[in-house]
């Protein structure tokens, strides 16, 4: 693991807290520079400080820049300083996400939409094309969404945002054919990872949570950056276009009534 992605250059957006941060660490302890962003001057200037306070030996270099996802100017401004500063992007992780549109879909109006679909899945584009017209379209690289499983399920209260995801996950696809063979894409899909974002679904029952799942817990930032990474990485070399599941086991069913492991049969 260590200096796999070592000489190489990495973007990651929506870096300052979460699964952002945690794969900007990831990428960075494999040797990358990383460029961390987010819409705050302050947090991104501090997830960017600790990480370097931390550095082990042969982990490269972390930078926080400040740029909204969804603003195409300020990106822009991002890639173009990313190249400037390390000479290449190799890795995009569009990680970047919100839900402003809790509740049922028919309850939503235009502004809610409107802004989950420019972050979650106009963001991605954004960031992807201008990757691939500053470095990637020439010399190569990995991109990496960050979807959900909500993309592929249906819940309550979290339409708007699953459909967007389900969206990105074909956009991954999309993505991955028509930037081939330089360029590989593909996507994670996380369950309920302790996220700010995802408070909403773990804080007040997370006992109850993790014994609905088949491995016992909810997930943690650092199980979805190494998957992340590894795709990222030329251990993944031959794989594109997919979406891996990163769940817990969630997506097999309820575990909290299951008879234990070694019962069933016993007597």
């Amino acid at each position: 693991m260590t200096g796999e992605l070592a000489g190489r250059a990495a973007i990651v957006t929506g870096a300052s807290r979460g699964i952002g941060l945690a794969t900007a660490a990831a990428l960075r302890a494999r040797g990358a520079d990383v460029v961390l962003t987010s819409r705050r001057a302050e947090s991104v200037a501090e997830a960017a400080a600790g990480l370097n306070a931390t550095a082990q030996a042969g982990a490269g270099t972390a930078v926080g820049i400040v740029a909204h996802a969804s603003d195409q100017a300020a990106a822009r401004a991002c890639v173009e300083e990313a190249v400037e500063r390390f000479g290449r992007i190799d890795v995009l992780v569009n990680n970047a996400g919100t839900n402003p549109a809790h509740g049922p879909v028919t309850a939503q109006d235009l502004g809610r939409f409107a802004k989950t679909l420019e972050v979650n899945l106009w963001a991605p584009i954004a960031w992807t094309a201008l990757v691939a017209e500053a470095w990637m379209g020439e010399h190569g690289g990995a991109v990496v969404n960050t979807a959900s499983i909500g993309g592929l399920v249906v819940e309550p209260d979290l339409g708007v945002y699953n459909a967007t995801k389900a969206a990105l996950i074909h956009l991954t696809r999309q993505l991955a054919f028509e930037l081939a063979p330089r360029v590989r894409v593909n996507a994670v899909a996380p369950g309920v990872v302790r996220t700010r974002l995802a408070e909403l679904l773990w804080a007040e029952h997370e006992d109850r949570l993790s014994a609905a799942f088949p491995l016992g817990r909810i997930g943690e930032p650092a199980d979805v950056a190494e998957a992340i990474a590894f795709l990222a990485s030329d251990s993944a070399s031959w794989i594109t276009g997919q979406t891996l599941v990163i769940d817990g086991g969630q997506g097999l069913g309820d575990a909290s009534d299951r008879e234990p492991a070694g019962r069933a049969g016993d007597g």
